[in-house]
């Protein structure tokens, strides 16, 4: 199957303002690209890409003053394949994980470990491997509710707890920290998900959020925000968590204008 994809970000700048952006396909699904992945600035502005030290493919602009525009447009090939499932895939012990795969046990900005411990081994100690994962998806998908209107750029994973309210990121910022509690290293992902094979959702699409869970010595997707398998999911950059996948983090005073994001599966 082919999906087009791509955003729109409109910014209001009272002063020239360097940006750095995550709005194109991580480097994994360039593979998968049909034809160019287009990046525009309107008015036009210089910018570069770099990898950043999680792999993640970065833009840098300097916004001049007043409006800029910036959208992206690709189509990519996909499988159609939903999220795997693989009940038997195993949890290694720490002593036994490989030195890079440390820091997704570590807490982090929005995951805060420390709080969240004595919880995360009361719930899901006598558990291990694949059944450890599934089961903090669900009682995450259960404690939070979903609105738009419970966004928060703030709200770490211990306060959605508490709160039991939020938006994708709470989903997955609350079942990283509840994963790396329990040994399980956790990494956080945005991205790309569209509307395929499922119901037609009317509010405005968005970019989502998910996580990775090493397991069985590879990465696997959990998504406890939709809660099921789903297809065309279109990675965009991974990180201990949203502070490392920033959309878009701007140097400066800035008034967010406008915001679109469109997903949709190309017939034929």
């Amino acid at each position: 199957m082919q999906i087009s994809a791509g955003c729109q970000i409109i910014y209001d700048c009272p002063q020239p303002t360097p940006m750095l952006l995550m709005i194109s396909p991580h480097p994994s699904r360039l593979p998968d690209l049909l034809g160019p992945h287009e990046m525009r600035f309107d008015p036009p502005v210089p910018h570069r890409d770099y990898l950043d030290g999680f792999g993640n493919t970065c833009t840098r602009i300097t916004a001049p003053q007043g409006r800029i525009t910036i959208s992206t447009r690709f189509t990519l090939r996909d499988s159609g394949a939903p999220d795997a499932v693989l009940p038997a895939a195993w949890q290694r012990p720490i002593e036994e994980l490989p030195d890079d795969k440390l820091i997704y046990l570590l807490g982090s900005r929005y995951c805060d470990t420390d709080k969240l411990g004595e919880i995360a081994w009361s719930l899901f100690g006598h558990l291990t491997g694949w059944n450890r994962v599934q089961a903090i998806c669900d009682w995450v998908h259960q404690r939070i509710t979903f609105g738009y209107h419970h966004a928060s750029a703030t709200r770490s994973a211990s306060e959605a707890f508490h709160e039991q309210r939020g938006v994708c990121r709470d989903y997955a910022h609350l079942a990283v920290a509840l994963c790396r509690c329990v040994n399980l290293p956790a990494r956080y992902c945005t991205g790309y998900l569209g509307d395929i094979g499922v119901a037609h959702n009317p509010d405005p699409m968005d970019f989502a959020a998910w996580f990775e869970v090493y397991l069985d010595d590879r990465w696997h997707a959990f998504d406890p925000r939709n809660n099921t398998p789903r297809i065309g999911r279109i990675l965009m950059a991974r990180g201990r968590d949203a502070t490392d996948v920033a959309i878009a983090t701007t140097f400066g005073a800035c008034t967010l204008a406008g915001f679109q994001v469109f997903t949709d599966e190309q017939a034929g």
